[in-house]
């Protein structure tokens, strides 16, 4: 066992978790899209940014790449935290706005608009579909493919493989094609339907070091 503080919380993990491991076997709940129990650790998505260490020190880092480490001090929603958040989440909405399921990431943390250029790429390069392909339906059916802006998720030379079965495992854990929402303008790129109205909420503007990281809202749930 080692001894980590997670949002003032002194507590002992099992040597060997990530941050994230340690976070949710917490109770303190951090959003991710590349992450998933089962598969490798990636970090493509950068969601699962945390803030480490104090003072002028204090970064951030992906949480379920970072291993627990003796003596660590991690806040998993600072006002620095979640400024990151936001910035991925509007990014994210440039390549995939469809996406129910960023779109309520995007909800739940307050964005309302998209300040970037709509792609409609319709990945966002998480890949999940990768290494569920490959790390557990034993297949690699499908890859990664160019580098930069022509990087891509695929099969080799646009062609099905032969090791396919059609298991549909890919499109099952896809964060882009799991629930699909109907807006698609640019202009309307957040539609914000599911954004809780008005939580009554204890002042956030007080606490420079913590926002509200109880998941579900607990003054949402006794309204």
């Amino acid at each position: 066992m080692i001894k980590i503080t997670i949002n003032g919380l002194e507590a002992g993990v099992e040597e060997g978790m990530t941050i994230l491991e340690a976070a949710r076997f917490l109770g303190f709940p951090i959003p991710t899209l590349c992450h998933h129990d089962g598969l490798s650790p990636y970090g493509a998505c950068r969601l699962c940014v945390v803030e480490i260490g104090e003072g002028p020190r204090a970064r951030l880092v992906s949480s379920c790449t970072y291993p627990a480490e003796e003596g660590l001090r991690v806040r998993t929603s600072s006002k620095r935290v979640v400024r990151a958040r936001r910035m991925m989440i509007e990014l994210l909405l440039g390549s995939c706005p469809q996406s129910k399921v960023i779109q309520d990431l995007a909800s739940a943390y307050g964005v309302t608009r998209q300040r970037f250029r709509q792609e409609y790429e319709n990945c966002i390069l998480c890949g999940l579909c990768v290494r569920i392909c490959k790390e557990q339906m034993m297949a690699g059916a499908v890859g990664f493919r160019g580098r930069g802006e022509e990087r891509s998720v695929g099969a080799p030379f646009d062609v099905q493989s032969d090791v396919c079965r059609l298991c549909g495992a890919c499109m099952y854990i896809c964060p882009a094609c799991r629930l699909r929402c109907t807006f698609n303008e640019p202009e309307k790129a957040v539609c914000n339907a599911c954004a809780n109205l008005s939580p009554p909420c204890i002042g956030k503007e007080k606490f420079d070091d913590m926002m509200c990281y109880m998941e579900p809202c607990v003054a949402c749930e006794i309204k």
